[in-house]
């Protein structure tokens, strides 16, 4: 039976930031991925694309946004799709979504989505500015 989450057609936006396996030491009890291995996967996609964009060092200072629409399995392979959506002096706003590629039917379906803040920050860990100028570096 598929599943039920994305509506036909629905493809990932963003630019792929990472790519990994879900692994038996990633679950819980009941067999689903943990959602926090989750939320730290969309993380680590949203710090590159906000590093990328700042061109330096940045921090995640909030998780503004979660929604998960369906379980990750183990064995399925979790791509995460970055995008910014907003810059501000120091800080940036990245939108993430989680996609799962189905390791035994190899289909597609978006599992989480949500909007981390980043702040760029300098050598002494101190807010600094981000370049309004600055295109992302991200490959498309």
């Amino acid at each position: 039976m598929a599943e039920t989450a994305n509506k036909p057609g629905d493809t990932p936006r963003g630019t792929l930031a990472i790519r990994t396996v879900a692994m038996p030491a990633d679950a819980n009890a009941n067999g689903d991925i943990f959602g926090g291995w989750v939320l730290g996967q969309m993380d680590i996609a949203g710090g590159i694309a906000a590093s990328e964009r700042c061109r330096g060092r940045c921090a995640t200072v909030a998780v503004d946004a979660m929604t998960f629409h369906l379980p990750v399995n183990v064995g399925d392979v979790l791509a995460a799709f970055a995008e910014v959506v907003k810059v501000g002096r120091s800080s940036m706003t990245i939108r993430v979504e989680a996609w799962a590629t189905r390791r035994m039917s190899g289909e597609q379906v978006k599992v989480t989505e949500g909007t981390y803040t980043y702040v760029a920050i300098d050598e002494n860990r101190r807010p600094r500015p981000v370049d309004p100028d600055t295109p992302e570096r991200m490959e498309t």
